[in-house]
């Protein structure tokens, strides 16, 4: 599935990778597909927001539902950073991690960690196969960093 940085597919490849996963296309999953191709680390509100206009008599509950879906069929990835509603994006299956901005909310992917893996492995795994692991790293994008010391300067 292409990145935020990559042409956005066009409604049949869309049409396609959902049925490929096994879901029905329907006019609102196609929808909701294209937004976060548009949207990446969009909340379901956001999403609801971007494509209620061209679904007469879509709701907020029909999104969250669309969302389940498509997250339990492995074709979108659900984010739940500290302190915001859950976020919701199309890059899959590579385990990538965020960082995330706590001053403005920024939010950016960043690759598989590198160097020693932080508590990667839990030391219980209490029978537990272990497949994935959530990263989140908090702290100040570039421009909030520069707002914040040039505040200090004054």
């Amino acid at each position: 599935m292409p990145t935020a940085s990559a042409s956005i597919p066009d409604t049949d490849v869309l049409k396609h990778t959902i049925r490929a996963s096994g879901l029905k296309v329907t006019a609102p999953r196609v929808a909701v597909l294209r937004a976060l191709q548009h949207l990446p680390h969009s909340s379901a509100e956001r999403v609801f927001e971007r494509v209620k206009d061209d679904l007469s008599g879509t709701s907020p509950q029909a999104v969250y539902g669309i969302l389940a879906a498509f997250t339990g069929a492995g074709l979108v990835r659900r984010f739940d950073p500290p302190g915001s509603p859950a976020l919701f994006e199309c890059r899959v299956g590579d385990n990538h991690h965020h960082l995330v901005c706590v001053r403005c909310g920024t939010i950016r992917d960043v690759d598989c960690v590198i160097g020693q893996a932080p508590c990667l492995e839990p030391s219980d795994d209490s029978g537990f196969t272990v497949f994935a692991a959530e990263v989140t790293f908090n702290g100040l994008c570039e421009q909030c960093r520069a707002a914040a010391s040039a505040g200090d300067n004054q």
